[in-house]
């Protein structure tokens, strides 16, 4: 059993890693940390938790903690891994792990130098929906692929939340373009080569409220939107010579809509539908996280994945600044 410690009491840790740890077959939730032993009580007592610990500094000294989450904000992700890091500790962090992607390269030494286990929370890759898109697109059930069509929306302009908050990392690329841009790679095994967006700036915060944004691939291309700033929306299509694939709830696939990934043909006059209703990607994600702690060959999302996945999004940010295509 995986003894886990979470870095902060978010509203992420609250609601979807909590339960997951809880869930998990070979996790142990033992410690919170907040800024305050108040905060920190309050939260270990709400969640069934046994230590509160008043600050981040005395959970990365404790014994009797074996892998640390972090919910922090984005601009607060790098510090932390890399402490969890120098600490000896394991580390799962929360997406984006870094506003940029050079600063994945000190992560990248520190996880080599402390031969601990550090990855970015991409729940989505751990998703079997994700899985079987990929099966289906390697076994040529749509022919050659040419077009992957994305979205990703919500609305949300609470001036006091971070993903309002340029200085916390906040803005639509970095918190929810980084799905479909995974998820696309992650199927297709393939990398984007150019990268060009149209990017909108709320005038009053700063962030990235709207990214109208393409990728190109090795033989398909790619167009999908983000928006902070948009009735909430999620869909995923990835569209070939034979047929097509719909993905119904791409990403918060327990909460948004029916879990199912469907396979139309040439002529859309037959349909085949898989339901993945009952997976629990974020307890899927602990597991497997635990099943490569403890030396068992699971695919786990790579440091240097992440990497390449920001190196995306930065491409797509300066296109947005240039108004030109952008070599990823």
């Amino acid at each position: 059993m995986l003894r886990w410690g979470i870095l902060g009491t978010a509203k992420i840790a609250r609601e979807r890693l909590v339960p997951a740890i809880h869930a998990a077959s070979n996790a142990s939730l033992m410690g919170i940390a907040s800024r305050s032993q108040q905060s920190a009580d309050a939260f270990a007592k709400t969640h069934g938790i046994p230590l509160a610990f008043p600050t981040y500094e005395a959970m990365l000294e404790s014994d009797q903690i074996d892998a640390i989450y972090i919910p922090l904000p984005t601009s607060a992700h790098v510090e932390w891994t890399k402490k969890v890091l120098d600490a000896g500790k394991h580390v799962l962090c929360e997406k984006p792990i870094a506003l940029e992607a050079a600063q994945i390269n000190q992560l990248i030494s520190a996880r080599d130098e402390s031969g601990k286990v550090a990855a970015e929370a991409f729940m989505v890759t751990y998703h079997p929906q994700w899985h079987k898109v990929r099966d289906l697109i390697a076994d040529g059930a749509i022919g050659k692929l040419r077009h992957i069509q994305g979205s990703f929306t919500y609305f949300n302009r609470d001036p006091n939340n971070m993903r309002n908050k340029p200085e916390l990392g906040g803005g639509g690329l970095l918190d929810i373009g980084v799905y479909p841009t995974v998820t696309s790679r992650f199927v297709t095994g393939q990398e984007p080569t150019q990268a060009y967006a149209k990017v909108e700036r709320d005038p009053e915060f700063g962030t990235d409220i709207f990214a109208n944004c393409q990728y190109q691939f090795d033989g398909f291309d790619m167009s999908f939107y983000c928006s902070t700033q948009l009735a909430a929306r999620q869909s995923m299509v990835f569209h070939g010579e034979k047929g097509y694939i719909e993905v119904s709830a791409p990403f918060n696939a327990e909460i948004f809509d029916a879990v199912t990934v469907t396979l139309s043909n040439q002529g859309h006059n037959e349909a085949q539908s898989w339901s993945f209703s009952a997976a629990q990607q974020y307890t899927l994600q602990v597991e497997a996280f635990g099943q490569k702690v403890a030396g068992d060959p699971v695919d786990l999302f790579t440091l240097e994945s992440s990497k390449r996945n920001q190196a995306a999004i930065d491409a797509l940010f300066a296109s947005g600044e240039s108004g030109n295509w952008e070599t990823v």
